[in-house]
């Protein structure tokens, strides 16, 4: 299984140390141990580890040149050797809601989830005491670190930023414990009541703005076009009467109405006496009625 190169060596604690002849001495007599009670002894000296396992095997303290073992069956030695699996699988965690003071003096609770894998596990056993349970807690001051630098803006608009910035800080200070940071996303941003009601509000009294602004812009253009068509037909009094029948037509092909047409004046002078007394108002059936039309 190709394994991603690190800096680091994980068997830099053996170079230039001395085993000493007590280390040889007592490796023989395991050997010897191990011959003596075959076939019984194979049942704890072979170990197997799974394919997405490695076993780091220490021999008295210290650690079996080599490398980690596995996948498959491996040789240890009772009583001298000692050895721990290492989980090689992409884990999540989820990272807890931190509250966080952001740029602008606005505290949120944000939360997270982080993928991670192990991809050395000689240096995860070798260079930190449990390299899970660290890379959570650095997960959690690394989120907060991170959020303090922006403004809530930022926080809501920027989470694929924030979550590469974030997974590249945690990439690096992980990488000497053999810990590789895969991907980290940024769950939810939770603000207080108080500031998400101010939000709404202001967010409502934009929307209605926008609408008045829009309904400002409808009524111009629409007064523009009426102005227009008032100025054609000024200019051409056919066009005008035209128009006059088209709505009358228009009222007539709805429900049934009673349309009062206005006379003009020089049309009734020609009912009205022609002495110089002013007319006098006759009062009768005939004088009342009105020039009805039913559509």
């Amino acid at each position: 299984m190709e394994m991603t190169k690190s800096k680091y060596s994980p068997l830099e604690d053996n170079t230039g140390t001395s085993k000493g002849v007590c280390h040889y001495v007592v490796t023989v007599l395991s050997l010897i141990l191990v011959l003596i009670t075959f076939p019984i002894s194979i049942f704890f000296c072979l170990k197997v580890v799974q394919e997405y396992e490695r076993a780091v095997i220490f021999r008295l303290g210290r650690l079996l040149p080599g490398g980690a073992k596995g996948p498959g069956l491996f040789f240890i030695l009772p009583c001298i050797d000692t050895y721990r699996k290492v989980d090689l699988r992409v884990v999540s965690f989820d990272v807890p809601p931190q509250e966080i003071l952001t740029k602008d003096s606005v505290t949120v609770a944000v939360d997270a989830v982080v993928y991670f894998k192990i991809y050395n596990a000689t240096i995860s056993i070798t260079k930190v005491e449990d390299a899970n349970r660290s890379t959570r807690l650095l997960a959690q001051t690394t989120l907060r670190n991170v959020l303090g630098t922006k403004s809530l803006s930022e926080i809501l608009s920027e989470r694929d930023n924030i979550s590469h910035v974030m997974q590249t800080s945690l990439d690096e200070a992980t990488d000497p414990w053999g810990v590789k940071v895969e991907r980290v996303e940024v769950k939810d941003v939770r603000l207080p009541q108080q500031l998400q009601r101010a939000m709404a509000a202001e967010a409502e009294a934009s929307r209605e703005a926008r609408a008045k602004v829009i309904a400002a812009d409808g009524e111009m253009n629409a007064s523009r076009s009426l102005k227009e068509a008032a100025d054609i037909l000024a200019e051409n009094s056919q066009a005008l009467q035209l128009r006059y029948l088209q709505t009358l037509t228009t009222i007539s092909a709805e429900k049934s109405s009673t349309i009062l047409f206005p006379l003009p004046l020089n049309f009734i002078s020609r009912f009205l006496p022609k002495n110089g007394n002013s007319p006098k108002m006759i009062r009768s059936s005939k004088d009342e009625e009105e020039f009805e039309c039913k559509l």
